[in-house]
């Protein structure tokens, strides 16, 4: 009789722990979104979890600020009141405990390090965009495909071209690093939306395209460099030179960030380009500028001694991917490197240690080590900057902590002055930061969070310059 209560009590419990685990998994499912906070960083994190027919439960994440939409998560578990979630290949996971309805209170680890994130349940709040253009526009879009017969891959994008007869000028729009939509889709914003909307509406035709293996372009992203996207730039450059609507004399080229080397590149092949615009363009070596980028970005968040320590790590590991040929013996000094400024810490480094944590180690490897990267510490703009004999405009926030404009401003100015080109605008725009926001402290967290996409200042000198350009 004892053996049979027992039994029963057993079954009882066990079938209260069943409906308590579909009540809670019950209660999880949707959308849930918390903020990220990260040394230099801070994200928003949306988990969207399901639950199938047969009960299989499911989970995708999105990072609206870094383009991740709809990523599986391979591992996803609900323990009683505790939610699971675990992507093995990047090396991230999330565990959290329901503390409400509403709210989980958890922490989010990646290479080796822990930081907290609390989840509130629904939607993210959606950010207001009160740039973004509204149809009906008052000219004409045509979807276009070029050719890159040299990479053997289709791109694919948008020409706006104004309204009124006759051939109109025109400029062709270059994204920055990174795998880019012809919008330059970022964290909410649609920078050259906006900034094609704007010229288009002053007389000019405007180009812009996927990049490759971006939207509805061909090609792989992932091993492509810099100068495969200039060979994408030229072939949109030779198709725009051949459109009904366009004055072949007055195409001109304009760049954001890794864009603007672009634009110089292509501009330095073809002296008949009209006019180049170089946002934020860099202008000193890529070891150079990443190393100044990594001061500006850290400055605030670490001792001095502790930073010159970061730097000086970093620009030997950049010197080596730059100029190693032989990609694994590159990939052994890099680590080497690492491990040895890790074993030098002193106590007086426990910020540094957080940035170095040997799980961290595979990733900066890895970021290092990839072909656009080691192509691009390796260039050096100059030369095509000294090759420009056109209009030049050079445009930089003087928050910009990704190509800090003093010293890049300066590069330029210094390349198209030895080149005798007497027909350059430099400026540095205050206030604003790498994307031309007007912006409080030009982190890049703030990109997301700043309701302006581009300064009303940046558009008003761009276009004003490129009309008494070609006027």
């Amino acid at each position: 009789m004892t053996r049979l209560l027992i039994s029963c009590c057993l079954i009882l419990l066990s079938t209260m722990a069943t409906v308590a685990q579909q009540t809670t998994t019950a209660q999880v499912l949707g959308p849930w979104h918390g903020t990220l906070e990260a040394p230099g960083t801070r994200v928003t994190v949306i988990f969207r979890l399901s639950s199938s027919e047969s009960g299989q439960f499911a989970a995708t994440m999105d990072v609206p600020m870094q383009g991740v939409k709809g990523m599986p998560i391979p591992e996803a578990e609900i323990k009683q009141d505790s939610l699971y979630l675990r992507i093995p290949a990047g090396g991230i996971a999330f565990a959290g405990k329901l503390t409400g309805p509403e709210s989980i209170s958890g922490s989010w680890k990646q290479a080796g390090m822990d930081f907290p994130l609390a989840l509130s349940k629904g939607e993210a709040p959606v950010a207001r965009r009160p740039q973004m253009p509204v149809k009906p526009y008052p000219y004409l879009e045509q979807e276009v495909t070029v050719e890159n017969k040299t990479a053997g891959i289709t791109l694919a994008g948008t020409l706006s071209i104004p309204e009124g007869k006759g051939k109109h000028p025109a400029v062709i729009l270059f994204t920055g690093s990174g795998k880019q939509d012809r919008d330059m889709s970022l964290m909410g914003h649609k920078p050259f939306l906006v900034l094609a909307d704007h010229l288009t509406r002053q007389g000019f035709a405007v180009l812009r395209l996927d990049d490759r293996g971006a939207g509805k372009s061909g090609g792989n992203h992932a091993v492509a460099t810099t100068q495969d996207f200039v060979s994408d730039a030229q072939a949109a450059y030779t198709f725009l030179k051949t459109h009904q609507q366009v004055n072949p004399k007055k195409i001109g080229l304009l760049g954001i960030s890794e864009g603007a080397l672009i634009a110089s590149s292509v501009a330095a092949a073809n002296k008949d380009a009209a006019f180049v615009v170089l946002m934020a363009g860099p202008a000193v070596p890529g070891v150079d500028l990443l190393v100044s980028q990594n001061e500006a970005l850290l400055k605030s968040q670490l001792p001095e001694e502790s930073l010159q320590k970061y730097l000086k790590l970093r620009r030997a590991q950049f010197e080596v991917a730059a100029s190693t040929t032989e990609v694994f013996e590159a990939s052994r000094k890099v680590r080497e490197l690492e491990k040895d400024a890790r074993a030098s810490l002193t106590e007086e480094d426990k910020q540094l240690a957080q940035l170095l944590v040997p799980q961290a180690e595979n990733a900066v490897v890895a970021q290092i080590m990839t072909p656009w990267m080691r192509h691009f510490l390796a260039y050096d703009p100059a030369p095509a900057l000294q090759q420009l004999k056109m209009p030049v405009l050079a445009l930089n926030g003087s928050k910009d902590l990704q190509v800090p404009a003093a010293v890049n401003l300066a590069a330029t100015e210094k390349a198209l002055h030895s080149a005798g080109n007497k027909r350059y605008t430099i400026k540095e725009l205050p206030g604003l930061n790498h994307i031309f926001q007007t912006a409080d402290t030009g982190q890049v967290h703030e990109y997301a969070t700043i309701e302006e996409t581009l300064a009303p200042v940046a558009l008003e000198t761009i276009s004003t310059w490129m009309k008494g350009v070609v006027k």
